[in-house]
């Protein structure tokens, strides 16, 4: 018996605008229930929707990411649904003119290759309210999210396994958040996963079945979008064992909910059909257009993508995966190492400090480094500083949040005039000594204090080099952390080679 899965993927992408897709009302994440509603979202009679420019203009910038065809005209549909959470009783999305149709996502596989899944089409819609239960006896509605502008974006059924779903959902948080047109917290329910699930068994004679196609509702996490189809997988095929008619033949589609705790799935109901949703043009909104203009400009601000700069970054300046991850983890930070790079600074000492200085002062106010106020000229300066030895490279974690205070409490209009960092270390003590006789006393006093350390450095090379280091710790203490490391090791060396003869 073979099996091969069959794996397809829709995700509902929150776009990051102020206000919702067809009315002024503020989108604010837990907000008191039913605080940011109007007659416009909550349906009633007589008012009239205006699409959010905004919204479709990220939606082009994500389909052109996405590679898709962008339609030169797009128009609106309702859908019909008669869920408590859904005012109006449908919902305004798109059906047969989607904004990008017929694309197709790059994603890295585990064995460094690159693997292409095609894309169906991403489309607008208006997201539902909340329903709500926990800790009632009842059900409450919230309708703060009822016309929140969302990106669906559908898949191929191209997807091989569940590791290869999780690193798609991966990559694509990082375009989204790249491009700028969403924040992507899934905490917060901004991007939503609904994989499509069946598989191809074929039998020892040749037949081949396919499993009833399963599609997992409202996932909102990495790890269950693997494991609820690694479980559905095994759970299918499970299934057809028991009985060869479990298929999507004689079953049909089904929605399943992914219960985290059991690590299960759990059959919620059949599937709806296309047909069943009662499409039809929404004749409240007028289509979007788009000319070969203003597709030009949305296809410039689309610029390079997210994993053809990481193999730049990799190839040119020496990065890790793992520092590309922090230093693109938004392209305004990107562009800032970029333009520090321009200015001349060190590659490997300026990627240092954007993944172990900038990075963890920014983390701590729970931004990007670019968020944070800094410029170029400051993250060249920093790594400038250490490479001509004037501070150490511990002493520039003192001197970038220094610089960031100097930021947060400056006035705006002076917040980035003459940046000095150099200053900034004179002021805090921390810039090295690298006068010779000066250094000169310093290596003298820590031999004179350690003489056992000076012997062994130079008679016994089982402790030469354990020595010659507390040696240099020494002269560090002395100096109270201002000597130049790297002169102050020269220098002992000079000491013991000329001991040594």
């Amino acid at each position: 018996m073979t099996i091969r899965p069959i794996i397809g993927l829709e995700i509902h992408v929150q776009l990051a605008t102020r206000t919702k897709l067809f009315c002024g009302c503020r989108l604010e994440f837990a907000a008191a229930p039913n605080t940011h509603v109007c007659p416009v979202c909550l349906g009633l009679p007589g008012a009239l929707p205006v699409m959010n420019r905004q919204a479709f203009e990220f939606a082009v910038l994500g389909g052109l990411a996405l590679e898709c065809d962008i339609a030169g005209v797009t128009k609106w549909d309702r859908k019909s649904y008669y869920y408590p959470d859904m005012p109006k009783n449908f919902q305004t999305s798109q059906y047969d003119l989607p904004v990008a149709s017929k694309g197709g996502f790059t994603i890295p596989t585990v064995n460094g290759a690159l693997r292409r899944i095609g894309i169906i089409r991403a489309h607008l819609e208006e997201d539902a309210g909340k329903n709500l239960h926990e800790g009632l006896n009842h059900t409450r509605v919230d309708l703060n999210r009822a016309g929140t502008p969302l990106l669906e974006i559908v898949t191929e059924p191209d997807i091989a396994n569940a590791d290869e779903a999780y690193t798609f959902c991966v990559e694509l948080q990082k375009l989204v958040r790249f491009l700028g047109i969403s924040d992507a917290d899934m905490q917060k329910g901004q991007m939503r996963f609904e994989p499509n699930v069946n598989v191809s068994i074929t039998d020892d004679d040749g037949t081949e079945y396919r499993t009833p196609i399963s599609e997992i509702k409202n996932l909102n996490s990495f790890r269950s979008v693997r494991s609820s189809i690694e479980y559905e997988i095994r759970r299918q095929v499970d299934a057809w064992r028991d009985d060869h008619d479990y298929t999507l033949e004689k079953r049909g589609k089904q929605n399943f909910g992914w219960n985290d705790q059991l690590e299960v799935t759990e059959f919620q109901r059949g599937k709806e059909e296309s047909h069943d949703y009662r499409y039809f043009a929404e004749p409240d909104l007028v289509p979007a257009k788009l000319d070969a203009a203003e597709l030009s400009g949305f296809r410039a601000r689309v610029g390079e993508l997210p994993l053809v700069r990481q193999a730049r970054f990799i190839k040119s300046f020496g990065m890790t995966e793992k520092d590309c991850e922090i230093i693109m983890a938004d392209r305004a930070t990107a562009d800032l190492y970029e333009a520090a790079i321009d200015a001349g600074a060190d590659t490997k000492i300026l990627t240092k400090q954007f993944v172990g200085v900038w990075n963890h002062i920014a983390s701590a106010s729970q931004q990007s480094v670019a968020q944070t106020g800094i410029d170029a000229a400051a993250v060249t300066q920093l790594a400038q500083l250490v490479a001509d030895g004037t501070i150490s490279a511990s002493a520039a974690s003192q001197v970038a949040e220094q610089h960031c205070k100097n930021i947060n409490t400056a006035e705006p209009s002076n917040a980035r005039d003459s940046v000095d960092l150099a200053a900034i270390a004179t002021e805090l003590g921390l810039v090295q000594e690298r006068d010779e006789n000066q250094l000169a006393a310093w290596v003298d006093a820590a031999i004179a204090a350690n003489q056992q350390a000076f012997d062994d450095a130079t008679t016994n090379p089982k402790k030469a080099k354990a020595a010659l280091g507390f040696l240099r710790g020494q002269v560090m203490k002395l100096s109270q952390g201002k000597a130049d490391p790297k002169l102050a090791g020269q220098m002992l060396e000079d000491r013991l080679n000329k001991s040594s003869t």
